[in-house]
C-alpha cells in the first residue's frame, strides 16, 4: 500500500504542476487573443476615421461642383444682358477661383479616398487574421492544451493501479471478481475519450464563437481588399514578403514539432514503464512485508525515485518550452497565412479582372499635380551632428526634413520589412542619402526612386544618434531610469509623462511624431519581426545616451525598458494635437501627399478662399515656408 500511496502522491503533485504550467500557457493564449482583438479594434477605428475624412472631402467636392455650375449659369445670363466690358475680367477671375478650388478639393478627395482604402485593407487583413487566430484556438489549441495538461496522467494512473492489482491478486485470490472490474476500468482509461467527454460536457465553453464580420462605416459598400493601382504594387510586395516569411516559419515550426513529438515519445516511454508486476514478491511469502521489501529494492528505492523524477521533470520542462514555442509559431503562421490567402485571392481576382471578370470598385484616379519642392536649406545650423532645437527654430521645420522624409518612406514601402532598424543598410547609400539631406535636398521625395529600406532606416537612426544634444537629455536620465522601479504600468506611464512635459515644446513634437511611427511599425511585428521590445533595443542607445560614470551594461536594459514603455503607451504619454500644436504622424500615407498635411487644414467653404490677396491656406508646416500665390 505504501507503494500505491507514494505513486498517488506523485500523480497528485504531477497533476498540480502540469495544471499550473498549462494554465500559464492558456492565459498567454487568452492574452494573445485579447491583443489580436484590440489590434482589430484599433485598425477598425483608423479605418472609420479615414473613411469619415473621405466622406467629408467628397461632400466638399460636390459643393464646389454645384457652385461652379451655379457660377457658369450666372455668367451665361449676364452675357445675354450685354454687361459692360469692364465687368468681364472680374467674372473671369471669379470663375478661375472656383475652378481652382474644385481642382484642390478633387485632389483632396482622391487622397482621402486612397487613405481610406489602405486603412480598410489593413482592417480586412487584421479581421481575417483575428478570425483565423480565434478559430485555431477553439479548434486546435484547446485540444492541444488539454493534451498538454494530461501529459502522462492516464499512463501514471494506470501503472499505479496495475501495481495495486498485482498485489491484490497475489494476496487474495477470492477478490478476483472485484479486481476484474477495476482492471476493466483501468483498461478503458483513454485520454482522447476523456478529453472529448469533457469538451462535450462543456460545449458552450469550447465551441468556437461566431466570426468577426466586417463593419462598414457610414454606408461604405466596399467589403474586400482592393488591389487596384496605386495600392496593387504595395499589396503584391507585401504578398511576396508574407510568402517568404511563411516558408521560413513553416520550416522552423516543423522542426519544433518534430522535437516536440520526440520529447513526447520520451515522456511516454518514461511514464509507461511496465514496473507494476510485483508477483515476484509472493514466491515465498504472501505477506505485505514481502511487497514492501520488493518495492524498496527496485523501483521505490530513494536513488531510483530521485533519478527518475529529476529526468521526468527536466523532460517536462523541455517539453513545455517547445510546446510554448510551437503554439506561438503556429499562431503566427495562422495569422500570416490568413493574410497571405486573402491577398492571394485579391491579387488573383485583380489579374482575372483584366480578362473581363468582375473586380472590386476602382479607386478614383489620382490627379496629376506638380510636387512643390522644398526650398533648399539656408540654415546656419547643421542638420546632422548639430543641435536639433536650433535647427528647427532656424529652418522653420516643425519636424526636421530628414525625420519626416525617412518616416514617410518607411510608411509607404517598409512597414513589413523584416528586421527593419536591426538589419544594417549599405554604408555607401546611407552616406549618399545623408549628404543629400545636408545639402537641403530630399532624396526620398521621388516615389519612383527606389531606395533600400534598411539604408533609409539607418539614416534615421544616424540622425538621432549624432545629435549634439540627445533627444532625451542626459539631465533627465536618472529620472527616467527610476520609473522602471514602478511595478504598475499606469504609474510608470504617468511618471514618464510628467518628466517629458518639462522638455521644450519643439522636442516634444518630434518625440510625439517619432514614437507614434514606432508604435505603428510594431503593429506589423508578425511580418517585420520588430515588436516594441526589439525596436527599443535598436533605438534605446540612439535616443537616450548613458551619462559618463554610469555602468553601460546595467543601465542599457533599463534604457530599453523606458523606450519600450513609451512606444507602447505613446498616446497616453504625449499631449494631443489640441494640447500641443504641431505635425502628427498619420498611419495611412499616400505616395503623393505633401509633408505634414493636417486633416483639419482645408477650409470649410469656397468663400474662405483668396481673402488675403489670393493666397491659399497652409498647414502648420507650410506656414513656415514661403507661400504660393494663385
Amino acid at each position: 500500500m505504501n507503494n500505491v500511496i507514494v505513486r498517488l502522491s506523485q500523480i497528485s503533485e504531477d497533476v498540480i504542476r502540469l495544471f499550473k504550467k498549462s494554465k500559464e500557457i492558456g492565459l498567454q493564449m487568452h492574452e494573445e487573443l485579447l491583443k489580436v482583438t484590440n489590434e482589430l479594434y484599433t485598425v477598425m477605428k483608423t479605418y472609420h476615421m479615414y473613411h469619415a475624412e473621405s466622406i467629408s472631402a467628397e461632400s466638399k467636392l460636390k459643393e464646389a461642383e454645384k457652385q461652379e455650375e451655379k457660377q457658369f449659369n450666372k455668367a451665361g445670363e449676364l452675357s445675354m444682358n450685354l454687361l459692360r466690358h469692364e465687368d468681364r475680367p472680374q467674372r473671369r477671375s471669379s470663375v478661375k477661383k472656383i475652378e481652382k478650388m474644385k481642382e484642390k478639393r478633387q485632389a483632396k478627395y482622391s487622397e482621402n479616398k486612397l487613405k481610406c482604402t489602405k486603412a480598410r485593407n489593413d482592417y480586412l487583413l487584421n479581421l481575417a487574421a483575428t478570425n483565423a487566430a480565434i478559430s485555431k484556438y477553439y479548434i486546435h489549441d484547446v485540444s492541444d492544451l488539454i493534451d498538454c495538461c494530461d501529459l502522462g496522467f492516464h499512463a501514471s494512473l494506470a501503472r499505479t493501479f496495475r501495481t495495486y492489482l498485482s498485489a491484490e491478486y497475489n494476496l487474495e485470490t477470492s477478490r478476483h471478481e472485484g479486481l476484474d472490474v477495476i482492471e476493466n476500468a483501468v483498461d478503458n482509461l483513454d485520454s482522447r475519450s476523456d478529453k472529448h467527454t469533457v469538451m462535450d460536457m462543456c460545449n458552450q465553453v469550447f465551441c468556437p464563437p461566431l466570426k468577426f464580420e466586417f463593419q462598414p462605416h457610414m454606408g461604405d459598400e466596399v467589403c474586400q481588399v482592393s488591389a487596384q493601382q496605386p495600392v496593387q504594387t504595395e499589396l503584391l510586395m507585401r504578398y511576396h514578403q508574407l510568402q517568404s516569411r511563411l516558408a521560413t516559419l513553416k520550416i522552423e515550426n516543423e522542426e519544433v514539432r518534430k522535437t516536440l513529438d520526440a520529447t513526447m515519445q520520451t515522456l511516454q516511454d518514461m511514464l509507461t514503464v511496465e514496473d507494476f508486476d510485483v508477483s515476484d514478491a509472493f514466491q515465498h511469502s504472501r505477506s505485505t512485508e514481502s511487497v514492501k521489501s520488493a518495492a524498496s529494492e527496485t523501483y521505490m528505492s530513494k536513488i531510483n525515485i530521485a533519478k527518475r523524477r529529476a529526468n521526468q521533470q527536466e523532460t517536462e520542462m523541455f517539453y513545455f518550452t517547445k510546446f510554448k514555442e510551437y503554439v506561438n509559431g503556429s499562431n503566427l503562421i495562422t495569422k500570416l497565412q490568413a493574410k497571405h490567402d486573402l491577398l492571394k485571392q485579391t491579387l488573383g481576382e485583380g489579374e482575372r479582372a483584366e480578362c473581363g471578370t468582375t473586380r472590386p470598385p476602382c479607386l478614383p484616379p489620382k490627379p496629376q499635380k506638380m510636387r512643390r519642392p522644398r526650398p533648399l536649406s539656408v540654415c546656419s545650423h547643421k542638420l546632422f551632428n548639430g543641435c536639433m532645437e536650433a535647427f528647427i527654430k532656424d529652418s522653420g521645420q516643425a519636424i526636421p526634413l530628414v525625420v519626416e522624409s525617412c518616416i514617410r518612406y518607411i510608411n509607404l514601402y517598409g512597414l513589413q520589412q523584416q528586421g527593419i532598424f536591426r538589419v544594417p543598410g549599405s554604408q555607401v547609400e546611407v552616406n549618399d542619402i545623408k549628404n543629400s539631406f545636408e545639402r537641403g535636398e530630399d532624396p526620398l521625395v521621388d516615389d519612383q526612386n527606389e531606395r533600400d529600406i534598411n539604408s533609409v532606416a539607418g539614416v534615421l537612426k544616424l540622425y538621432f544618434r549624432g545629435l549634439e544634444n540627445p533627444l532625451f537629455p542626459k539631465e533627465r536620465f536618472q529620472d527616467l531610469i527610476s520609473t522602471i522601479k514602478l511595478e504598475s504600468p499606469a504609474e510608470r506611464v504617468h511618471q514618464i509623462q510628467q518628466i517629458l512635459i518639462t522638455l521644450p515644446r519643439v522636442v516634444i513634437v518630434v518625440m510625439r511624431y517619432l514614437f507614434a511611427f514606432l508604435n505603428h511599425l510594431s503593429q506589423y511585428s508578425d511580418e517585420n519581426m520588430m515588436d516594441p521590445y526589439n525596436l527599443a533595443i535598436c533605438f534605446g542607445p540612439t535616443l537616450m545616451h548613458i551619462p559618463d560614470g554610469q555602468d553601460p551594461v546595467s543601465c542599457q536594459a533599463h534604457v530599453n525598458e523606458v523606450i519600450k514603455t513609451i512606444i507602447i503607451h505613446h498616446e497616453a504619454i504625449f499631449p494631443s494635437p489640441r494640447e500641443l500644436e504641431g505635425p502628427v504622424y498619420e498611419k495611412c500615407m499616400a505616395g503623393g501627399e505633401e509633408y505634414c498635411d493636417s486633416p483639419h487644414s482645408e477650409p470649410g467653404t469656397i468663400d474662405e478662399v483668396d481673402h488675403d490677396n489670393g493666397t491659399e491656406p497652409h498647414t502648420s508646416d507650410e506656414g513656415m515656408m514661403p507661400s504660393r500665390t494663385a
